[in-house]
Parts: C-alpha cells; sequence; structure tokens
C-alpha cells in the first residue's frame, strides 16, 4: 500500500465515500445572472483614448456622461514622459515616453473639468466635459 493511500484514509475499515458538496440550483443562477451582468456592463462601456504627441493632447476635450464612471487611456506617442494630472479630478500619474496608462475618472456631476501635462502644461491641456 503507498504512503499516500494509508494518509488519505483515516479509517481503513470504512469504504471510501465520495464526498458531495450541495450547490442549489438557485445558488447557480444567481452566480450566471451576476456574471453575465458584469460581462455585458463591462463590454458596453469602451474605454474613452487620449493621445499625447508633440507635447498636446489631443483632442483636446472629451465628452463623457455625467454620473458614470469612465475608463480614460492615454496613450505617450512622444519619446519623453508627461504627466496625466488634473487638480479637479484629483488624479496624476505619469505617462512614460511611448508608453501608456489608465486612468479612471467619475463618477462626474455635469460640468467642465480641465486636465493638463505636468511636464509642459503651456501646450499640454485639455477638459473633460461631463453631459
Amino acid at each position: 500500500m503507498r504512503l499516500s493511500r494509508i494518509l488519505f484514509y483515516s479509517n481503513l475499515d470504512k469504504p471510501r465515500q465520495p464526498q458531495k458538496v450541495p450547490m442549489p440550483r438557485l445558488g447557480l443562477l444567481v452566480l450566471a445572472l451576476i456574471f453575465e451582468h458584469a460581462t455585458s456592463a463591462m463590454a458596453q462601456d469602451a474605454p474613452y483614448t487620449l493621445i499625447l504627441k508633440d507635447h498636446k493632447f489631443q483632442p483636446t476635450e472629451i465628452e463623457i456622461p455625467a454620473d458614470k464612471k469612465i475608463m480614460l487611456i492615454v496613450k505617450n506617442q512622444d519619446p519623453t514622459p508627461e504627466e496625466f494630472e488634473s487638480i479637479e479630478l484629483r488624479r496624476e500619474k505619469v505617462v512614460p515616453g511611448g508608453e501608456q496608462i489608465t486612468v479612471y475618472v467619475g463618477p462626474l456631476k455635469p460640468g467642465r473639468y480641465e486636465f493638463f501635462g505636468d511636464f509642459n502644461p503651456a501646450t499640454a491641456r485639455g477638459h473633460i466635459v461631463a453631459k
């Protein structure tokens, strides 16, 4: 008899019974509905994209839905790093040259929110407009 079998069986007199883990059908249905809702919500909300090129944001203005959290991808096409910063949004993140970052914004009340590049504030400027 192998050692693993000896350790596995605590009582050799009783035949091994498979253990059943009960999972009510209602529980499976609830899990399936939660998973379906989460994946459909993620598929509906496409990310918004900002491009940094020649130390300028393109586009300079992005319109987003108010009262909704969004994913903003900032792609830096310059060879030098830049910092995506917004005092109103309370966001500050460095974007290395030739790379991209993801910033989550919101939910925001309707309004206009400024962002800028902290390393080139004279040229790298823009706004997020929540409607």
